[in-house]
């Protein structure tokens, strides 16, 4: 049974749906992540070794990214990413029965690879629903987000009481479910472009050169999610050091432990939907300018109180609402450009986005090495500012071309 577009856009059955299941899928990127030791363990491989998994894993996801995600706008989306899906459950069985670390290696591309069906399901959603595509958006975003934020624990627990094996093969059931249900409610969207594979890719990076907004709203998340890389990378340091001297279990639940305890664990998932909503409004600028406001608050108690956990986790919280928030609003704005070249505005606006979080990470690295925490968050500032000045200039109007 296919189910087709209503005339009032996505169900709230369907989006519930689509948000579980860009969850559930990308959470595969993050289970490694906690589990790194005990697979170094059991194939008697050094750490290292065992870390190339998780930056194996993120190089396939971004390749996906590039080379997979265009082809939404020539595929139909639900078989690609019925395909995807597929594939991956494939993966993840053969991940559980992997029998060295190379073939854990070569496992770990593919799944990053095969995991970027959440980043098909959004610009769906958005061509279906363009009333309140904020909303839809925001709060698929929230599943995705709660998928990330749950990974690490779930992952982290399994092995604990089972066995790092039983992670993938736990996942691999909820993505057999998830199938399940995506075939019975995702819908059929016909697509417009009918050209050749390679056409597609250079059409991709036009939508650069066509669309100031997209330059815009991919540059300001880059940045942000600079920031949020190099936050979360140096911090694990910061807090492994003097005056805390917390173990890597410890940091390594830290933010989502401190939050849980005062009922905030997901407040930046669902804090996705109510700027969505302000984005639906026409209140991008004042939903931007709000979410920045909130990391430049976050990063200016990370300085100043570097040395109390309690300011540590207020910083941690308020940096996730906001770098989340303004992930949502710019989703929300690019995908009211051209609802039939979604997939490869999409694909250009989380490929600037991945790559700000890499020159993050290197960048906050450097800065560690060099100045420790301070000058860490001092470069994170710097970021931060830049991207607040790139929303409060004063804006050119430009027409918008709707040439493919």
């Amino acid at each position: 049974m296919e189910k087709q577009i209503s005339s009032n856009g996505l169900t709230k059955v369907q989006v519930l749906i689509m948000a579980i299941a860009s969850g559930v899928c990308v959470a595969n990127v993050y289970y490694n992540q906690p589990i790194l030791q005990d697979i170094a363990s059991s194939f008697r491989v050094s750490e290292g070794e065992a870390g190339s998994i998780s930056v194996l894993t993120q190089v396939g996801y971004g390749l996906g990214i590039f080379f997979l995600i265009p082809l939404g706008d020539k595929i139909n989306k639900k078989k690609l990413i019925l395909c995807l899906l597929i594939s991956l459950f494939c993966l993840l069985i053969g991940m559980t029965f992997s029998q060295n670390i190379m073939e854990v290696w070569i496992l770990s591309v593919a799944i990053g690879i095969a995991t970027v069906s959440a980043q098909i399901i959004l610009p769906l959603a958005a061509s279906i629903d363009r009333v309140t595509t904020g909303q839809t958006v925001g709060n698929i975003f929230t599943g995705i987000l709660i998928g990330v934020l749950g990974a690490r624990v779930f992952s982290g627990y399994i092995a604990e009481w089972l066995s790092w094996r039983y992670v993938y093969g736990f996942s691999a059931v909820m993505i057999l479910i998830v199938i399940a249900l995506l075939n019975l409610y995702l819908p059929n969207v016909k697509n417009e472009f009918d050209g050749y594979y390679l056409e597609l890719l250079k059409s991709t990076l036009h939508q650069l050169k066509r669309f100031s907004l997209l330059r815009e709203s991919s540059l300001i998340s880059g940045l942000l999610f600079g920031v949020f890389c190099s936050f979360w990378t140096t911090l694990t340091f910061h807090l492994s050091g003097a005056p805390f001297n917390f173990q890597s279990d410890i940091i390594g639940m830290y933010g989502f432990v401190a939050m849980s305890t005062t009922g905030y664990a997901y407040a930046g998932a669902l804090m996705a939907p109510v700027f969505g909503k302000l984005a639906d409004q026409g209140n991008s600028q004042r939903s931007l300018t709000l979410a920045v406001s909130m990391v430049i608050a976050s990063l200016v108690i990370a300085k100043i109180a570097s040395n109390s956990a309690l300011a540590i986790a207020l910083a941690v919280l308020l940096l996730d609402v906001g770098v989340q928030a303004i992930q949502v609003t710019n989703v929300a704005r690019i995908y009211s450009l051209d609802a039939q070249s979604n997939s490869r505005i999409n694909t250009v606006y989380m490929t600037t986005y991945f790559i700000g979080g890499s020159i993050g990470t290197s960048i906050g690295l450097f800065c560690w090495n060099l100045g420790g925490w301070n000058l860490v968050t001092w470069q994170m500032l710097a970021f931060t500012l830049l991207a607040f000045f790139i929303i409060v200039r004063p804006k050119r109007t430009t027409a918008r071309t709707n040439n493919k």
